[in-house]
């Protein structure tokens, strides 16, 4: 059975969203390699202990190699997060990376239909 999000479960994962987009933006060059990367959704556990972060990468091509620089910066990552909701949560939660493929996904079956 799957729990229900609470309101500050949502509130602190659109927090989350937003700063790390932002951190990507100022300090993001040198992961980024040249993509274009986005924050499409953050999950955030009851305990506000882990949050799952999901990216679109574009181009598309590159996503393996910016989730590898993503996660080798993992740390840095956090500890920038920390500095920014450290008001908010006792604790920064662990991050976890996901690629969001969905528009890749869309990407093929417009391809395909035009075909």
């Amino acid at each position: 059975m799957e729990q229900q999000t609470t309101t500050r479960q949502q509130k602190i994962a659109r927090q989350i969203q937003r700063d790390i987009a932002e951190i990507l933006q100022r300090d993001g060059a040198a992961i980024a390699a040249g993509s274009m990367i986005t924050v499409t959704t953050v999950r955030v556990s009851p305990d506000f202990g882990y949050a799952k972060v999901y990216f679109s990468i574009f181009p598309f091509n590159k996503s393996g190699e910016v989730m590898e620089a993503l996660e080798k910066n993992n740390w840095l990552l956090r500890r920038e997060l920390g500095k920014r909701i450290r008001n908010q949560l006792k604790v920064v939660p662990e991050l976890q990376f996901f690629l969001d493929d969905s528009l890749e996904y869309i990407e093929n079956i417009d391809t395909l239909l035009k075909e």
